[in-house]
């Protein structure tokens, strides 16, 4: 039967294609933040029901959660999406679906997230009567807090609807439509919020000095950052720790008592992750000794890292040359962005992929930046590869 599903794979992509682009591109126009997917959700819903969905309790105040039976026995598979933009101003101005939400973008193409997985519920429901398995779609909200995934875990989406695998997917700017790259084992890193907050004597700025002074002493600490994975490698890909927010201040004449920087951690290995927080705190103590201020390091909730079954993995790949061909579909080295898919890998056998999404003139701009943009035709290959995984995956028989 999977047979059949991939023979009329190409025809089904035409027929879904056009309404799909049309939700990616109203969900790129009204993006939402963390939590706040109360749009995004109903849009979701909506198109759901229109496909003969089961609508299932979400345990989030957003996100979503959908079933869809086969005629036959088999596997059940979970797909899942996140749904949530980024408070990004987008700098597109010449683009027809531009974000009407001022200060709000999706930066990252989770709204092509979001509209292929509603395209690979089109795609299983029209040929539900001859499918094996069980299909769980799983709409996230606050992948980009990293606490969304957490929180449906916590809340029992798992339990709630016990599923076999796990696959998802996400699109890049950096890679051509067209090819789709995972790897078995770790492939995206350990993201660890780090927060600093420091203190000194503050004063007048006429009579500012080294000795007490935050600003300076955040300065210095920035962009020293990088040297707490100094040397941390994984399968030839550094580790990273730099800084994101930094804040200090109220007057351009007072040096003032308290200043805060926020940044991230990139790690793979526990090892590792352990070893830069040493650094990171021998760093601190040096900040401390050359400026005498006190530094308060604050380890912020994190997601682990992204870990592919590797028997998943095989499965996933062989399905995705079904879509792109052989020569579309590469391994490749682990990579630092994170992505909290984590919370759902860690438990359940899955595997994460990229999916090419570049623009052909190479205007697509840099993932979380105002001038990102996504092709359209990416929708195609997200919806194309993951209904073929999933199909292949619910229809094995150990």
């Amino acid at each position: 039967m999977t047979q059949t599903f991939s023979d009329d794979l190409s025809g089904l992509l035409d027929d879904v294609e056009a309404p799909m682009v049309d939700i990616r591109r109203d969900l790129h126009a009204h993006p939402e933040l963390a939590f706040d997917e109360h749009r995004t959700t109903q849009v979701v819903i909506d198109r759901l029901i229109q496909l003969g969905y089961e609508i299932r309790p979400c345990p989030t105040v957003t996100g979503v959660v959908a079933r869809l039976v086969g005629a036959r026995p088999g596997k059940r598979v979970m797909v899942r999406a996140d749904m949530d933009g980024l408070p990004v101003a987008e700098e597109r101005g010449n683009l027809s679906y531009a974000s009407v939400n001022e200060g709000v973008m999706h930066a990252c193409g989770h709204d092509v997230h979001t509209a292929g997985l509603l395209g690979v519920a089109d795609l299983l429901s029209r040929r539900r009567d001859e499918l094996a398995g069980e299909f769980t779609l799983l709409f996230q909200p606050a992948e980009e807090a990293i606490s969304g995934a957490k929180a449906m875990v916590e809340g029992g989406v798992l339990d709630n609807n016990p599923v076999d695998f796990v696959i998802g997917a996400h699109v890049t700017s950096l890679a051509p439509v067209g090819l789709v790259a995972t790897r078995a084992g770790i492939m995206m890193s350990d993201g660890q919020t780090i927060s600093v907050h420091l203190e000194g004597k503050g004063g007048h700025g006429a009579m500012a000095s080294v000795e007490g002074n935050v600003v300076l002493a955040v300065s210095y600490l920035a962009p020293r950052l990088s040297s707490v994975v100094e040397g941390l490698v994984y399968e030839g890909t550094a580790c990273a720790c730099s800084a994101g927010m930094l804040s200090a201040g109220t007057a351009n004449n007072v040096v003032p008592r308290h200043a805060q920087l926020r940044g991230t951690l990139r790690t793979f290995t526990t090892d590792q992750k352990d070893q830069a927080i040493v650094r990171l705190r021998a760093l601190l103590a040096e900040v401390e000794s050359v400026f005498q201020v006190k530094c308060e390091l604050q380890l912020n909730e994190g997601t682990p890292a992204v870990i592919n079954n590797a028997d998943v993995a095989a499965s996933v790949m062989n399905s995705a040359a079904v879509v792109v061909g052989n020569d579309g579909v590469i391994a490749f080295p682990p990579v630092t962005p994170s992505d909290d898919v984590s919370e759902f890998l860690n438990r359940v056998p899955g595997c994460y992929l990229f999916v090419g999404g570049a623009l052909p003139d190479g205007s697509s701009g840099m993932h979380h930046s105002p001038d990102f943009a996504i092709d359209d035709d990416a929708c195609r290959i997200v919806a194309g590869v993951l209904a073929m995984a999933a199909v292949d995956l619910a229809a094995r028989v150990a």
